[in-house]
């Protein structure tokens, strides 16, 4: 998320490099050390688990002794890094210190113990005898490790609730001064106090940009992120339509504009809140009906359950559930723009399944009677026959929501009614705007019911709340450029209330080319070319650590830096080839650890592409998300590699935990470079990251050659 635009961006741009969270500088990246030092710890403790089951009649090589006495080493070091974090949090909230403190001491000797136990450079030595080590002492390990564990998962608690507490913080701060902003009649003091708001945005944007990062569940990510866009977009709009109003007070249509802006950002506000505490307001629930492609998904695992229990569920619960979900269906039979053909056809189909679950049912209630052969293999077609039924449905379902959302993006590509606006205004032309303001509302009602029938097809959770918040947009956002619209016809001649009308119709394009990715990524999951945890490009990417909220315009370094960026590209793009050549030496190209290697080869690639100035990175803000994208698809891949050595013997476990070791930590240092303020060192941030991107792309080759190699070694063994 931005910071504040206009005139205040530049004061809200540098206050954040002063006091953040914790009270220590923001950029530091305290929090980004945290989850970085909790990640580092996991694996080192897999490797302690493997040391414990490590067996005591094994020949104790040297080799083994020294992966033994670095893995201790390392571990204490972590812990000691991992501590001082802890302790800078407990000096800053003093009502956690004790607590905090206290599982710090803990994770300290936990630590120590374990560095004392996998000593062993004397081990060879006469007068070493009585020494303790892992070898003699493995319940001391197993305690040690308990206690790591036990007190770092408390310092991560107490440190996530003292995060949440400062989101809340934030963004009471950010409330107070927009009530202040909305009560402001003086432009002097106005831009004082949006200075101030600008601030504090920048801090909260930060705050819950790092929650977002930090989020396990897609969907309460995608919600996130929707919900920061909303605020990033809405305060450049704030900033007009305040300046508006303030330019002509008497004037209703612009209030209107205005009070649309902040009854925005503040259901913005609590969606974020409600994210980050898990609680809604007023203890309500969430109401939002299941989409169709949900039902089906259900409908089909419950019908499936009777090949194996044929009292698992009533007769009843099943029709009940389907009738449920071809009701929803009239979503698409009942709109207006779906053609006859269509129509006719999901009725066909929707009729279809429920004769087809009759005779599952007839079936089920003669296979609960007597059990035989052929009762179980007309069982089985009943299912089949339902299943086929429900697939057709779907492929008729998405057929007719994305060929509207396309033929309509399509249409209204050139923003016809929305330039015509603008024309009628400054020529204050009322009866053309009652005009064209009834066309757009026209085309804001069919944009708002195609997202309706594109959420039901979307099929995964996160491209649900893409829809929804495209939905929202639209519905918003329409009325707000018909407001705009009519207080610049009524005063045409007003430059603020243009800018304020050009705001907002940036808003309505930026969404309608937004629909084009949804589109193609709806297609991709209904292919099965996306699964559920890839990223979505669709979703919201508000900017962060920009004080401007217009989209960045290409960055050109001079000739020198351009030719070291070159270099830096050119040995990426050769890493890019090695990974490849890994990549296919795989026969299961579906295997985990190759589809992120694959991943992260592609996004390389595309960075390769970057430093020549050619392929899809523009923009630095480009730049920035494909880099945090491809360290977040590195982390996936550590946590792959990592299962898979579950399958390992302890000696190449240990060797395959070593080079996961080499690989989080890069990919917690490009994260926190991808987080550096750009501070008009736009070469310099480019330059650390690609340099980083190819120590973890030289990591990846390694990993995927030895990964290759124990699976060949595993297959080989298995086959004796």
């Amino acid at each position: 998320m931005a910071a504040s635009p206009g005139p205040a961006g530049g004061a809200a741009a540098g206050a954040v490099h002063g006091s953040g969270p914790f009270g220590l500088a923001f950029d530091s990246g305290l929090e980004i050390k945290t989850r970085s030092v909790e990640q580092t710890l996991l694996p080192l403790v897999s490797q302690i688990t493997t040391l414990i089951n490590h067996k005591d009649n094994t020949k104790k090589s040297d080799k083994t002794l020294q992966a033994i006495q670095r893995v201790g080493q390392a571990v204490n070091l972590a812990v000691g890094r991992f501590v001082k974090v802890g302790e800078a949090i407990a000096n800053e909230n003093w009502d956690l210190k004790e607590e905090i403190n206290i599982a710090c001491i803990e994770a300290k000797q936990a630590g120590e113990t374990i560095a004392a136990l996998t000593d062993m450079s004397s081990l060879n030595r006469p007068e070493s005898d009585g020494q303790i080590t892992i070898f003699t002492d493995k319940t001391g390990v197993i305690k040690a490790a308990r206690l790591l564990l036990s007190s770092v998962t408390k310092v991560l608690l107490l440190a996530d609730r003292v995060v949440i507490k400062q989101i809340i913080r934030s963004r009471n701060k950010v409330l107070a001064t927009m009530e202040r902003l909305e009560k402001v009649n003086n432009f002097q003091e106005f831009v004082q106090i949006f200075s101030q708001f600008g601030n504090e945005m920048v801090e909260f944007a930060h705050l819950t940009g790092d929650r977002q990062n930090d989020l396990k569940d897609e969907k309460k990510k995608a919600k996130m992120a929707a919900a920061r866009a909303v605020l990033e977009k809405c305060t450049m709009m704030l900033l007009t339509a305040s300046k508006t109003c303030l330019r002509h007070p008497n004037c209703e249509s612009a209030h209107k504009n205005k009070e649309g802006v902040f009854d925005r950002m503040k259901v913005a506000l609590d969606k974020v809140i409600e994210i980050v505490t898990e609680c809604k307001p007023n203890g309500e629930t969430d109401i939002s009906s299941i989409s169709i492609f949900t039902g089906i998904k259900e409908f089909k695992m419950n019908i499936e359950t009777l090949r194996e229990n044929l009292y698992f569920q009533s007769k009843e619960t099943l029709s009940a559930m389907l009738d449920a979900l071809l009701e929803r269906t009239e979503d698409f039979t009942d709109c207006a723009y779906t053609s006859h053909e269509h129509r006719e056809r999901i009725l066909e189909l929707s009729a279809q399944a429920r004769m087809e679950l009759q005779q599952l049912i007839s079936v089920w209630i003669e296979a609960q009677r007597k059990k035989t052969k052929s009762i179980d293999e007309e069982l089985e077609l009943a299912i089949l026959k339902i299943s086929h039924s429900l697939n057709e449905l779907k492929k008729e379902l998405h057929s007719t929501a994305v060929q509207l959302a396309a033929d309509l993006v399509k249409y209204h590509a050139d923003h016809v009614v929305l330039k015509a606006l603008k024309l009628t205004g400054v020529e204050g032309n009322l009866e053309g705007l009652a005009e064209y303001a009834c066309k757009l509302s026209e085309q804001k009602e069919r944009l708002v019911e195609t997202c309706r029938l594109l959420r039901h097809v979307s099929g995964t959770e996160p491209l649900e709340i893409t829809c929804i918040h495209a939905e929202e947009t639209f519905q918003v956002t329409g009325q707000q450029i018909i407001s705009a619209a009519e207080t610049l016809t009524l005063h045409p001649s007003s430059k603020i209330a243009k800018e304020n009308l050009d705001v907002f119709c940036e808003a309505w394009e930026s969404q309608i080319s937004d629909m084009l990715t949804l589109l193609r990524e709806i297609n991709d999951v209904f292919e099965g070319r996306r699964g559920e945890k890839y990223g979505y490009l669709s979703l919201p990417k508000p900017m962060k650590n920009n004080a401007n909220l217009k989209s960045l315009k290409p960055d050109k370094p001079d000739s020198e830096e351009q030719a070291k960026i070159a270099k830096l590209g050119l040995k990426l793009g050769l890493l890019t080839s090695d990974a490849n050549c890994e990549i296919e030496k795989w026969e299961d190209q579906e295997n985990e650890v190759v589809r992120y290697g694959r991943n992260m080869s592609s996004m390389a690639y595309s960075l390769y592409l970057f430093t020549r100035g050619e392929g899809p990175i523009k923009t630095s803000q480009d730049l920035i998300h494909q880099l945090e994208v491809f360290a977040e698809e590195g982390l996936k891949l550590a946590s792959s590699v990592q299962a898979f050595s579950k399958q390992l013997k302890d000696d190449d476990k240990l060797l395959l935990l070593l080079e996961i070791n080499k690989l989080v930590p890069l990919c917690h240092q490009l994260q926190a470079v991808t987080k550096t303020p750009l501070q008009n060192q736009v070469f310099l941030k480019v330059d650390k990251s690609i340099t980083k991107t190819r120590c973890i792309m030289a990591t990846l080759v390694q990993l995927l050659s030895l990964c290759y190699k124990l699976l060949k070694k595993i297959q080989m063994e298995n086959n004796r």
